[in-house]
């Protein structure tokens, strides 16, 4: 009984962060050839005339899947918008649109080019945004992403610690003010043993044979310290991403040697962190405007 609670509340919250209509952006552009590699721009919707508003840049979930694109998530970016923020939405390839093996949910990722895309929409970020959204700072960066995007936030921030032999490999950090890192995928161990999202972390490291061999080079727990401010925003009724996901890596972290913040909202799910009609969006919004400013 608990769990069927838990499912139809979880189903509800779901619904509601679905139910905005897709946001186009101020304007959409390519940092590379593929379809899939595009990242739409929101100006602040009231700019402000003399100081430049922070960049969020937004990394969508949907566990990598490639049925799930950044229009899911665009309610969100307008939400930040609305609140002074200017928004790079990213997009990037995941997973084929095919069968996994012994089920009918898509494959989760693809490697290496869903790391390929975000590295590389990451590097490019600073040129666009001086091109394209002149209203935004570039100096002042906040990676914000959901789920599998949250695992992509981290990771993108992280990736000068990334093994030298990493395509993805940086001499030095990331110049960026911090990542709120939203019910994240941040510990693949941990997400393997509770299965989270049917598999999804294995999948996207290319299967069992693989998962070992390429997790440190994809899984957040393993990029520690990064020495960039960092926050994880976690409802404790999650059941698509439990809370003891978060906690892993947040441990992880503190063994490091670096404090990262957990922000645990009580009587939350999994989808109000992304939805601009719940009281938990407007909490992410704060988190991200406590790094930017």
């Amino acid at each position: 009984m608990a769990r069927d609670a838990a499912e139809a509340r979880d189903n509800a919250e779901e619904a509601s962060a679905f139910s905005h209509p897709p946001v186009d952006p101020d304007v959409t552009v390519a940092y590379g050839d593929h379809p899939d590699q595009v990242i739409d721009f929101y100006a602040p919707r009231e700019p402000d005339p003399v100081v430049l508003a922070p960049l969020v840049v937004v990394l969508h979930g949907g566990a990598w899947r490639a049925p799930y694109d950044r229009r899911h998530i665009t309610p969100f970016a307008d939400f930040l918008a609305r609140r002074g923020f200017a928004v790079a939405n990213v997009e990037y390839r995941r997973g084929p649109a095919i069968p996994a093996q012994g089920g009918d949910a898509p494959v989760a990722g693809r490697w290496p080019d869903t790391f390929d895309d975000v590295a590389a929409a990451l590097d490019a970020l600073p040129a666009l945004v001086r091109e394209k959204l002149p209203s935004a700072d570039p100096r002042r960066i906040v990676v914000t992403g959901h789920s599998a995007g949250g695992h992509l936030a981290l990771w993108a921030s992280a990736r000068h610690l990334l093994p030298t032999d990493a395509p993805w490999h940086t001499a030095r950090p990331a110049p960026l003010r911090g990542v709120v890192a939203l019910a994240p995928i941040a510990d693949f161990r941990v997400a393997e043993k509770l299965d989270v999202c049917g598999g999804a972390a294995r999948q996207l490291l290319g299967g069992e044979g693989k998962f070992a061999e390429r997790l440190p080079y994809a899984d957040p727990a393993h990029l520690l310290p990064s020495g960039i401010a960092t926050t994880l925003v976690q409802g404790r009724t999650d059941i698509v991403v439990p809370q003891a996901v978060a906690e892993a890596y947040a441990d992880a972290a503190a063994k490091a040697g670096e404090v990262v913040g957990l922000t645990l909202l009580e009587d939350v799910g999994h989808f109000p962190l992304i939805d601009p009609a719940a009281d938990a969006c407007a909490v992410v919004a704060e988190e991200i405007a406590q790094l930017a400013w």
